[in-house]
């Protein structure tokens, strides 16, 4: 009764979201702040002046948002949390695209970028989601395993990308292990894959780094970035994700789109989002905020002898010799805080830390100095 493709279905497993008692929860990369207090008064003004529209079709192209999304890119730089980041030039509507957050945003782009004839190159420990994907669109995966110092091994993944002719994807910075590749190595990377395939830089996690790679569009005609509202736009409870790439593929993700779900972003999440990011310089601060507790939080550990990868998003991954991963989760959780642990061969010793706020992040130090 059930289709064949079903075998190859894998399906992603989220955090853990706690039924029986009240955690604090640093399982999920969600961001601690709320968001901005004028995204719930432009919510509440728009349901109270305009409530035909929650009976009607929101914008299927979701335009004004999308100007909205350009304007925070191009004020911001593209890194909430680095002052000092620019993009060369002028982000422009039709270079953004938006979905029911990046996992909604992702299927588009495997469908649309990637072929069931070839295997895509990616990173043997990701972003989890990736081969949920690959294995629900029929698409083959290279998965190349990390360097020894968990770094992406990036001269393997192109001599890969050229062996099969294939698009290439990964996570910058990247998950679990929160390192990011440079601007300029990524810009390597693309000058020595296939020109003709795409090349998909996910950056949800961007926003709590030091670069981004959308200056690298104005060169690479193939790259394709992916981000999310989910992580430091505190926007994890409703769903927007989006594109940053070349009008003429962002064109091509709307003709997927449009076979499949005329209207993905309905009108509440559209006017939250615009609301969003002309705040985003609450955003920005909020930003700092965890990267001050990100390398609090590591300098506590390693003074206690773990192993804490250096992270450029807003969580660290951490081990300590002679501790099992699952065992700091199970200790951790009776003290009534939710981490991440993965079951995955080679990275099971670790543990994954969403970073809280200064309080949550005490709590969670009180709970771990003797371990």
């Amino acid at each position: 009764m059930l289709a064949k493709r079903l075998d190859n279905l894998h399906p992603y497993v989220p955090g853990e979201q706690p039924k029986d008692r009240v955690y604090i929860k640093l399982n999920a990369n969600e961001n601690p702040y709320p968001p901005a207090k004028e995204v719930g008064e432009a919510v509440a003004a728009a349901v109270k002046s305009q409530p035909e529209k929650m009976g009607l079709y929101p914008d299927p192209d979701a335009n004004e948002l999308r100007a909205a999304i350009a304007d925070m890119i191009n004020q911001s730089g593209g890194v909430l949390s680095n002052k000092n980041a620019r993009i060369p030039f002028t982000v422009t509507p039709d270079m953004i695209f938006c979905g029911n957050g990046s996992d909604e945003v992702l299927s588009f782009v495997f469908y649309t970028f990637f072929d069931s004839d070839r295997p895509i190159v990616l990173p043997e420990h990701t972003y989890s989601f990736y081969p949920v994907y690959c294995g629900y669109y029929g698409i083959p995966m290279d998965r190349v395993p990390l360097k020894s110092n968990w770094s992406l091994d990036t001269e393997k993944m192109i001599a890969d990308a050229n062996t099969s002719d294939s698009a290439t994807i990964f996570a910058n910075p990247n998950a679990p292990t929160g390192i990011a590749l440079s601007r300029d190595e990524v810009a390597a990377m693309i000058r020595r894959c296939p020109k003709d395939k795409a090349f998909i830089v996910d950056e949800a996690y961007c926003d709590f780094g030091e670069e981004s790679c959308i200056p690298l569009l104005a060169e690479f005609k193939n790259l394709v970035i992916v981000r999310t509202f989910s992580k430091s736009l505190s926007f994890a409870g409703q769903r927007l994700g989006y594109i940053i790439a070349n009008p003429e593929l962002i064109q091509s993700v709307f003709t997927v789109k449009n076979s499949f779900n005329h209207f993905p972003v309905d009108f509440l999440t559209q006017t939250a989002g615009i609301a969003s990011c002309k705040n985003w310089s609450y955003y920005a601060e909020n930003a700092c905020r965890v990267k001050e507790e990100r390398q609090s939080m590591t300098e506590f550990l390693r003074a206690r002898g773990w192993f804490v990868i250096d992270s450029q998003t807003n969580f660290i991954f951490a081990k300590k010799d002679g501790l099992e991963g699952e065992k700091v989760y199970q200790t951790v959780k009776k003290a009534g805080i939710l981490i991440r642990h993965f079951s995955t061969p080679g990275i099971e010793e670790f543990v994954r830390i969403s970073i809280g706020t200064k309080e949550q992040m005490d709590s969670l130090k009180e709970a771990m100095k003797d371990l």
